[in-house]
């Protein structure tokens, strides 16, 4: 895996792909700059030799047409907040002010260029525009793991116009090398946690993932599916009725693979959903109708937890309940304590995916794991076996 360690950018240009489609409020400034800090070790090594950076990103989705809401002048402040440096910003992406900027740039400078998205052979995968842009650098760096499922001009197609002067940055480096902690040498025992809404669409992680686990706990909606398939009474909880027969293939696949599966035996239900509904707390599989499961309880959580603390790997993908109502989040809590317990034991711990990548930061547990994804779409992907354009560009 050839990384910008591998490069001395001195007197070099360094074209890199970054990751800043980062939330805005209204005014459009930055609410989350967690995107923007995970790529400035690689800006700063590009600089620290010497060199000089082209940053590409997107933002947002712009349908292939200037809009202003869009444009990245609007976090510029912020990335050269972040880095240090001011940065300079095209007004276009590969028009004359950016080949003039680009041109003009010296060692230890920072350009930004406008929102790549803002060219409708972006997303298209365009071969001349990637050509275009490709002629803003001697090397080519890509950094943005969170769009490297996306076979994109700038994320993919440009590699080809690099030959051998092709890179990862290094937080793509971080990204590749946790997943592969994971799913290709991850110490045993590995765990997964699986939550969210549907087990439709967690099959392939789960079908993909079940050769290297040993345990997979289900939490979130999707354990009213494999609840109700196997006979239990669910109430009027989240259910996919017509998955109820691939809920039973996964426990077979799993029983056939020697895996151990752990679902809640016991959950918080409510009689309406809303943070002030009434609650109370029943079996799993005893959910009376008019009610409606909205987390794991209290034994459920002792027994993932005695799961968690035994394992030497961890991959977290899904909450265990609807967290975002305070008196629904303790399940996901116990969840996270035992993580990061575990971790703090000497166990590797993976986060990915939107919904448990906002619980831990929104409680704190960013730092108490081992790593927390940037990408989740293609993070996602990467669990499911399936092989990434962005990165498979620079392998080739």
């Amino acid at each position: 895996m050839k990384t910008i360690n591998d490069y001395n950018f001195e007197n070099k240009k360094a074209l890199i792909r970054v990751d800043f489609n980062v939330p805005q409020d209204e005014n459009l400034n930055v609410t989350d700059d967690t995107r923007i800090r995970a790529a400035k070790p690689t800006i700063d090594k590009v600089l620290k030799d010497g060199g000089a950076v082209v940053l590409m990103s997107h933002l947002g989705r712009p349908k292939g047409e200037f809009n202003d809401k869009y444009s990245l002048k609007h976090i510029a402040s912020k990335v050269s907040e972040i880095l240090g440096v001011d940065v300079i910003v095209a007004n276009d992406v590969i028009g004359e002010d950016a080949k003039l900027k680009v041109s003009n740039l010296k060692p230890g400078q920072v350009l930004l260029l406008e929102n790549v998205r803002f060219h409708s052979e972006e997303e298209a995968g365009d071969k001349d525009f990637a050509r275009a842009l490709s002629e803003f650098g001697d090397i080519y760096v890509n950094d943005a793991f969170g769009t490297a499922h996306r076979a994109h001009a700038s994320t993919a197609i440009i590699a080809d116009f690099f030959a051998e002067n092709k890179c990862f940055g290094l937080l793509m480096e971080q990204e590749l090398t946790a997943i592969n902690k994971v799913l290709a040498d991850g110490e045993k025992p590995v765990t997964a946690v699986l939550g969210g809404a549907k087990v439709s669409s967690k099959i392939t992680i789960i079908n993909n993932i079940l050769p290297v686990i040993d345990n997979l706990i289900i939490g979130g909606g999707m354990t009213y599916t494999f609840v109700k398939a196997n006979g239990g009474k669910i109430g009027n909880s989240l259910v996919e009725d017509d998955k109820l027969d691939l809920a039973k293939e996964i426990l077979a696949e799993c029983k056939k693979h020697n895996v151990n599966v752990y679902l809640p035996v016991d959950n918080v239900i409510a009689d309406n959903f809303s943070n002030e509904a009434n609650t109370q707390t029943v079996p799993s599989d005893q959910i009376p109708d008019g009610w409606m499961g909205m987390d794991v309880g209290v034994e459920s959580s002792k027994i993932f937890a005695d799961v968690i603390n035994h394992s030497k790997t961890i991959l977290w993908n899904g909450p265990l309940g609807v967290f975002e109502m305070s008196n629904f989040s303790k399940g996901t809590i116990a969840l996270g304590d035992a993580i990061a317990e575990a971790t703090a034991n000497g166990a590797f711990s993976l986060v990915g995916g939107g919904d448990s990548v906002a619980f831990v930061k929104q409680f704190a547990y960013d730092d108490k794991v081992s790593y927390v994804s940037t990408g989740g779409g293609a993070m996602l992907e990467s669990l499911e076996g399936r092989e990434l354009p962005g990165v498979a560009a620079i392998l080739k």
